[in-house]
Protein backbone atom coordinates (compact mmCIF):
# COMPACT_ATOMS: atom_id res chain seq x y z
CA UNK A 1 0.00 0.00 0.00
CA UNK A 2 1.09 3.61 -0.69
CA UNK A 3 2.12 6.23 1.93
CA UNK A 4 0.70 9.47 1.95
CA UNK A 5 3.94 11.26 0.71
CA UNK A 6 4.06 8.41 -2.17
CA UNK A 7 0.49 9.06 -3.02
CA UNK A 8 0.64 12.84 -2.84
CA UNK A 9 3.84 12.41 -5.14
CA UNK A 10 1.68 10.44 -7.72
CA UNK A 11 -1.31 12.83 -7.60
CA UNK A 12 1.00 15.98 -8.41
CA UNK A 13 2.25 14.15 -11.35
CA UNK A 14 5.89 13.93 -10.40
CA UNK A 15 8.52 11.39 -10.44
CA UNK A 16 9.29 8.67 -7.78
CA UNK A 17 12.45 10.40 -7.68
CA UNK A 18 10.80 13.36 -5.63
CA UNK A 19 10.47 11.45 -2.65
CA UNK A 20 13.99 11.46 -2.54
CA UNK A 21 13.98 14.98 -1.57
CA UNK A 22 11.60 14.18 1.71
CA UNK A 23 14.22 12.63 4.02
CA UNK A 24 16.93 15.20 3.25
CA UNK A 25 15.20 18.38 2.23
CA UNK A 26 11.80 18.26 3.81
CA UNK A 27 12.35 16.26 6.84
CA UNK A 28 14.70 18.87 8.59
CA UNK A 29 12.80 21.88 6.95
CA UNK A 30 9.40 20.51 8.83
CA UNK A 31 11.22 20.32 12.22
CA UNK A 32 12.32 23.85 12.11
CA UNK A 33 8.73 25.18 10.92
CA UNK A 34 7.55 22.20 14.30
CA UNK A 35 9.97 24.45 16.34
CA UNK A 36 7.78 27.65 15.77
CA UNK A 37 4.74 26.60 16.90
CA UNK A 38 5.57 27.04 20.47
CA UNK A 39 2.79 27.80 23.12
CA UNK A 40 0.63 27.11 20.50
CA UNK A 41 1.29 29.85 18.45
CA UNK A 42 0.09 29.78 15.17
CA UNK A 43 3.14 30.91 12.98
CA UNK A 44 3.63 32.41 9.33
CA UNK A 45 5.75 30.06 7.34
CA UNK A 46 6.60 32.68 4.02
CA UNK A 47 8.03 30.28 0.58
CA UNK A 48 9.66 32.48 -1.87
CA UNK A 49 10.37 31.11 -5.46
CA UNK A 50 11.21 32.22 -8.76
CA UNK A 51 8.02 31.56 -10.81
CA UNK A 52 7.81 27.68 -11.61
CA UNK A 53 10.32 26.98 -8.78
CA UNK A 54 8.27 24.22 -6.96
CA UNK A 55 6.89 26.60 -4.45
CA UNK A 56 3.41 25.19 -4.54
CA UNK A 57 4.98 21.57 -4.45
CA UNK A 58 6.76 22.02 -1.76
CA UNK A 59 4.05 23.57 0.71
CA UNK A 60 1.86 20.54 -0.32
CA UNK A 61 4.87 18.45 0.24
CA UNK A 62 5.57 20.00 3.83
CA UNK A 63 2.02 20.16 4.63
CA UNK A 64 1.90 16.53 4.82
CA UNK A 65 4.29 16.27 6.18
CA UNK A 66 3.51 18.38 8.95
CA UNK A 67 0.36 16.69 9.54
CA UNK A 68 1.42 12.60 9.21
CA UNK A 69 4.69 13.63 11.40
CA UNK A 70 3.35 16.09 13.85
CA UNK A 71 -0.25 16.17 13.52
CA UNK A 72 -0.48 19.72 12.99
CA UNK A 73 -3.07 21.34 10.79
CA UNK A 74 -1.66 23.56 8.05
CA UNK A 75 -3.22 26.21 5.62
CA UNK A 76 -1.53 27.17 2.38
CA UNK A 77 -2.15 30.46 1.30
CA UNK A 78 -0.80 31.44 -2.11
CA UNK A 79 -0.15 34.95 -2.99
CA UNK A 80 -1.52 34.57 -5.94
CA UNK A 81 -4.65 33.71 -4.76
CA UNK A 82 -4.66 37.30 -3.93
CA UNK A 83 -4.54 39.21 -7.13
CA UNK A 84 -7.35 41.87 -7.32
CA UNK A 85 -9.81 41.24 -9.84
CA UNK A 86 -9.57 41.77 -13.07
CA UNK A 87 -11.72 44.75 -12.89
CA UNK A 88 -10.01 46.33 -10.11
CA UNK A 89 -6.26 45.53 -11.89
CA UNK A 90 -8.13 47.50 -14.50
CA UNK A 91 -9.34 50.02 -12.40
CA UNK A 92 -5.91 50.73 -10.80
CA UNK A 93 -4.21 50.53 -14.90
CA UNK A 94 -6.86 53.22 -15.08
CA UNK A 95 -6.01 55.34 -12.66
CA UNK A 96 -1.96 54.54 -12.12
CA UNK A 97 -0.14 53.00 -15.55
CA UNK A 98 -1.19 50.77 -18.05
CA UNK A 99 0.70 47.95 -16.73
CA UNK A 100 -0.69 47.28 -13.70
CA UNK A 101 -3.80 45.53 -15.48
CA UNK A 102 -1.51 42.76 -15.65
CA UNK A 103 -1.48 40.52 -12.59
CA UNK A 104 1.83 39.52 -11.03
CA UNK A 105 4.03 42.69 -9.76
CA UNK A 106 3.26 44.25 -6.10
CA UNK A 107 0.13 46.48 -7.00
CA UNK A 108 -1.51 43.52 -8.06
CA UNK A 109 -2.86 42.15 -5.04
CA UNK A 110 -5.66 42.80 -2.55
CA UNK A 111 -3.07 43.13 0.49
CA UNK A 112 -5.71 44.24 2.81
CA UNK A 113 -7.62 41.04 2.16
CA UNK A 114 -4.32 38.89 2.67
CA UNK A 115 -3.83 40.62 6.18
CA UNK A 116 -7.73 40.09 7.03
CA UNK A 117 -7.21 36.67 6.07
CA UNK A 118 -4.21 36.17 8.42
CA UNK A 119 -5.38 37.82 11.21
CA UNK A 120 -8.33 35.38 11.67
CA UNK A 121 -5.77 32.45 11.21
CA UNK A 122 -3.64 33.33 13.66
CA UNK A 123 -6.71 34.26 16.29
CA UNK A 124 -7.58 30.72 15.72
CA UNK A 125 -11.04 31.20 13.56
CA UNK A 126 -12.41 28.84 11.82
CA UNK A 127 -15.79 27.44 10.08
CA UNK A 128 -17.78 30.59 8.53
CA UNK A 129 -15.46 33.14 9.81
CA UNK A 130 -12.84 32.00 7.61
CA UNK A 131 -12.72 31.92 3.78
CA UNK A 132 -9.73 31.57 1.51
CA UNK A 133 -9.71 32.99 -1.77
CA UNK A 134 -9.15 31.29 -4.63
CA UNK A 135 -8.06 32.61 -8.48
CA UNK A 136 -8.89 31.49 -11.98
CA UNK A 137 -5.12 31.67 -13.96
CA UNK A 138 -7.06 30.70 -16.82
CA UNK A 139 -9.91 33.22 -16.84
CA UNK A 140 -7.36 35.59 -14.99
CA UNK A 141 -9.45 36.35 -12.50
CA UNK A 142 -10.83 35.67 -8.81
CA UNK A 143 -13.33 33.09 -8.46
CA UNK A 144 -16.63 34.00 -7.03
CA UNK A 145 -16.75 33.80 -3.03
CA UNK A 146 -19.03 30.80 -3.08
CA UNK A 147 -15.79 28.79 -4.60
CA UNK A 148 -13.73 30.00 -2.30
CA UNK A 149 -12.40 26.95 0.64
CA UNK A 150 -13.53 27.71 3.68
CA UNK A 151 -11.91 26.08 6.63
CA UNK A 152 -13.66 23.43 9.45
CA UNK A 153 -11.58 24.16 12.08
CA UNK A 154 -8.52 26.30 13.29
CA UNK A 155 -5.06 25.20 11.60
CA UNK A 156 -1.67 25.50 13.78
CA UNK A 157 0.89 26.45 10.69
CA UNK A 158 0.28 29.04 7.89
CA UNK A 159 2.21 28.71 4.53
CA UNK A 160 2.53 31.89 2.93
CA UNK A 161 4.27 31.05 -0.52
CA UNK A 162 4.73 33.66 -3.61
CA UNK A 163 7.52 34.78 -6.25
CA UNK A 164 7.77 37.75 -4.33
CA UNK A 165 6.82 36.76 -1.07
CA UNK A 166 9.32 38.36 1.75
CA UNK A 167 11.17 40.44 -1.08
CA UNK A 168 12.51 44.18 0.63
CA UNK A 169 11.97 46.90 -1.65
CA UNK A 170 15.00 48.02 -3.91
CA UNK A 171 17.08 51.09 -3.57
CA UNK A 172 15.20 54.09 -5.73
CA UNK A 173 18.60 54.61 -8.17
CA UNK A 174 18.32 51.15 -9.23
CA UNK A 175 15.01 52.19 -11.02
CA UNK A 176 16.19 54.57 -13.24
CA UNK A 177 16.77 52.69 -16.33
CA UNK A 178 15.07 49.80 -18.01
CA UNK A 179 16.54 46.92 -17.94
CA UNK A 180 14.36 44.87 -20.48
CA UNK A 181 12.00 45.99 -23.99
CA UNK A 182 8.85 45.86 -21.85
CA UNK A 183 10.52 48.32 -19.42
CA UNK A 184 12.27 50.60 -22.41
CA UNK A 185 9.32 50.85 -23.99
CA UNK A 186 6.02 51.05 -22.11
CA UNK A 187 7.48 52.50 -18.83
CA UNK A 188 10.31 54.71 -20.04
CA UNK A 189 9.21 57.15 -17.45
CA UNK A 190 10.21 54.73 -14.90
CA UNK A 191 6.58 55.32 -13.60
CA UNK A 192 4.97 51.97 -13.05
CA UNK A 193 8.54 50.43 -11.72
CA UNK A 194 8.65 53.36 -9.30
CA UNK A 195 5.21 53.05 -8.43
CA UNK A 196 5.69 49.01 -7.90
CA UNK A 197 8.87 49.78 -5.68
CA UNK A 198 6.62 52.48 -3.35
CA UNK A 199 3.73 49.13 -2.98
CA UNK A 200 6.46 46.61 -2.39
CA UNK A 201 8.08 49.25 0.42
CA UNK A 202 4.82 49.85 2.38
CA UNK A 203 1.73 47.68 1.80
CA UNK A 204 3.86 44.62 1.43
CA UNK A 205 5.86 44.74 4.37
CA UNK A 206 3.08 45.34 6.52
CA UNK A 207 2.40 41.44 5.19
CA UNK A 208 6.08 40.53 5.53
CA UNK A 209 7.14 41.86 8.88
CA UNK A 210 4.52 38.98 9.90
CA UNK A 211 6.77 36.05 8.39
CA UNK A 212 8.30 34.15 11.30
CA UNK A 213 10.26 31.56 9.20
CA UNK A 214 11.36 32.34 5.67
CA UNK A 215 12.41 29.30 3.51
CA UNK A 216 13.77 30.31 -0.73
CA UNK A 217 13.92 27.73 -3.08
CA UNK A 218 16.48 29.67 -5.36
CA UNK A 219 16.65 29.02 -8.55
CA UNK A 220 20.44 29.55 -10.48
CA UNK A 221 19.36 32.44 -12.27
CA UNK A 222 16.88 34.68 -14.33
CA UNK A 223 17.09 32.91 -17.37
CA UNK A 224 15.51 29.53 -16.45
CA UNK A 225 12.14 31.09 -15.66
CA UNK A 226 10.63 31.56 -19.51
CA UNK A 227 11.54 27.43 -19.11
CA UNK A 228 9.86 26.80 -15.81
CA UNK A 229 7.06 29.24 -16.78
CA UNK A 230 6.33 27.99 -19.74
CA UNK A 231 5.99 24.45 -17.94
CA UNK A 232 3.81 25.46 -15.70
CA UNK A 233 1.43 26.80 -18.14
CA UNK A 234 1.57 23.59 -20.00
CA UNK A 235 0.50 21.72 -16.98
CA UNK A 236 -2.22 23.91 -16.53
CA UNK A 237 -3.42 23.60 -19.78
CA UNK A 238 -3.34 20.07 -19.62
CA UNK A 239 -5.49 20.10 -15.96
CA UNK A 240 -8.22 22.08 -17.73
CA UNK A 241 -8.29 19.97 -20.44
CA UNK A 242 -8.60 16.86 -18.42
CA UNK A 243 -11.28 18.44 -16.65
CA UNK A 244 -13.27 19.26 -19.61
CA UNK A 245 -12.33 22.49 -20.42
CA UNK A 246 -12.97 24.19 -24.14
CA UNK A 247 -9.48 25.06 -25.27
CA UNK A 248 -10.94 27.82 -26.88
CA UNK A 249 -12.21 29.10 -23.70
CA UNK A 250 -8.62 29.20 -22.11
CA UNK A 251 -6.69 32.00 -21.51
CA UNK A 252 -3.27 29.88 -21.98
CA UNK A 253 -0.52 32.36 -23.31
CA UNK A 254 1.70 31.23 -25.94
CA UNK A 255 5.52 31.63 -26.29
CA UNK A 256 5.61 35.34 -27.45
CA UNK A 257 2.74 36.35 -24.69
CA UNK A 258 4.81 34.36 -22.25
CA UNK A 259 8.38 36.01 -23.12
CA UNK A 260 6.03 39.10 -22.92
CA UNK A 261 4.58 38.15 -19.56
CA UNK A 262 7.84 37.61 -17.66
CA UNK A 263 9.19 40.56 -18.06
CA UNK A 264 6.97 41.97 -15.73
CA UNK A 265 9.26 40.36 -12.91
CA UNK A 266 12.34 40.18 -14.21
CA UNK A 267 13.73 42.95 -12.29
CA UNK A 268 11.96 42.06 -8.65
CA UNK A 269 13.41 38.26 -9.03
CA UNK A 270 16.77 39.41 -10.02
CA UNK A 271 16.87 41.51 -7.15
CA UNK A 272 14.90 38.91 -4.59
CA UNK A 273 18.16 36.25 -6.17
CA UNK A 274 20.58 39.01 -5.11
CA UNK A 275 19.34 39.88 -1.36
CA UNK A 276 16.68 36.51 -0.28
CA UNK A 277 19.94 34.80 0.14
CA UNK A 278 20.95 36.57 3.49
CA UNK A 279 17.33 37.14 4.34
CA UNK A 280 15.84 33.50 4.37
CA UNK A 281 16.38 31.06 7.52
CA UNK A 282 17.42 28.53 4.93
CA UNK A 283 17.54 28.08 1.07
CA UNK A 284 17.35 24.74 -1.24
CA UNK A 285 19.59 25.33 -4.24
CA UNK A 286 17.87 24.66 -7.70
CA UNK A 287 19.86 23.50 -10.88
CA UNK A 288 18.84 24.43 -14.34
CA UNK A 289 16.50 20.69 -14.18
CA UNK A 290 14.64 21.66 -11.08
CA UNK A 291 16.48 19.38 -9.29
CA UNK A 292 17.35 20.01 -5.84
CA UNK A 293 20.86 20.53 -5.14
CA UNK A 294 21.63 21.89 -1.32
CA UNK A 295 19.98 23.00 1.76
CA UNK A 296 21.21 25.39 3.40
CA UNK A 297 19.97 26.81 7.23
CA UNK A 298 21.14 30.19 8.23
CA UNK A 299 20.87 30.32 11.54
Amino acid sequence: MKTTLEKLIQDLCLPDSYLNYIPHFFMPLAEKIKQQTFNNYIPIIGINGSQGSGKSTASRVLQEILKEKFELDVVILSIDDFYHTKAAREEIAAKVHPLFATRGVPGTHDIQLLNSTLCKLQQGMSGCQVKIPRFDKSKDDRHLITNWEQLLKPVNVILLEGWCVGIPPMPIEYLEHGINQLEKEEDNNAIWRLKVNEYLENDYQSVFSKIDWLLMLQAPGFDVVFEWRQLQEQKLQDKLLAQGSNIHSLQIMDDKQLSRFIQFYQRLTEHALKVMPDIANARILLDNHHHMTKLIFNE
